[in-house]
């Protein structure tokens, strides 16, 4: 499933070809919102947003369209009316004078009001949005401390997009990593120094990931083995996807386990138990 920064690349790419432009043709793949595209039809796109994995295209006349993309979603940005040659189905398609808004495979995309995109169940229920947002590392400090979330092991919590939106499976191993955090551990077995790098490592890391295409090891590092031919898979992330490798920061070998029934990656000695 793609995470908060490939959501929000996404949603990058749909608002360079949308803001600002007059919406000539509609489509919807779903009969109960056929009704909707005589309604879009000439309207401007205003802004395109995200919340977490959901995506917000925002329309002049008041009306908001709500796309998750799920496991297999994924947008396509092209030319007018040249579509891809693909087996995916198209469930969503947007188009003005010079391009096309494409969306493949999700089933999840509804047409709300604007003033009903709030209590949205999804939207309603979703913590903030780092690449979206404005968000401090106190507001995140405070969310760690909220009986809520204080007792509950960081390997369950970062998957919960009630406590931080658009964290995924990558950026979990990540994240902990970074903080120096075991994957038995919770916020409650933290000191406010460690929960205030946990804090940091969430911001720093979705926004550079946002920003390189997924990259969330130490960018100098990281061009480092690539100039050296090292695969993208293997020099990505500092932990992720890297079992039985060596620990770029002291050596280890990186273990994984398993966690909310999904892969989790470790160093035992960067995130030892104190």
């Amino acid at each position: 499933m793609p995470e908060g920064p490939e959501i929000r690349r996404a949603a990058d790419n749909v608002e360079r070809a949308l803001k600002n432009k007059t919406v000539q043709d509609v489509f919807f793949a779903f009969p109960q919102l056929e009704d909707y595209e005589d309604i879009l039809k000439g309207s401007t796109v205003s802004r395109v947003d995200t919340k977490g994995k959901a995506m917000l295209i925002r329309f002049d006349n008041g009306y908001t369209i709500y796309s998750h993309n799920q496991l297999y979603g994924k947008w396509m940005i092209r030319n007018l009316y040249n579509y891809p040659k693909t087996n995916r189905q198209l469930r969503l398609a947007l188009h003005n004078e010079k391009k096309s808004a494409l969306l493949y495979s999700a089933s999840d995309i509804e047409v709300l009001r604007d003033e009903e995109v709030s209590s949205h169940p999804f939207v309603a229920k979703v913590g903030p949005d780092i690449l979206s947002e404005e968000v401090s590392e106190d507001v995140l400090f405070q969310r760690m401390k909220d009986k809520r979330f204080f007792r509950r092991k960081w390997a369950i919590l970062l998957l919960d997009q009630g406590f931080v939106a658009g964290i995924g499976n990558y950026l979990r191993s990540e994240i902990m990593f970074l903080a120096g955090i075991h994957p038995s551990l919770r916020p409650e077995d933290c000191s406010d120094s460690q929960l205030r790098k946990a804090a940091r490592a969430i911001i720093d890391l979705m926004q550079q990931s946002y920003k390189t295409g997924g990259i969330t090891n130490d960018l100098e590092l990281a061009e480092k083995l690539k100039s050296q031919g090292v695969k993208r898979p293997r020099y990505r992330h500092w932990v992720f996807n890297r079992e039985g490798a060596s620990c770029f920061v002291c050596g280890t070998e990186i273990e994984k386990t398993v966690a909310a029934s999904r892969r989790l990656y470790f160093c035992p000695v960067c995130q030892g138990i104190l």
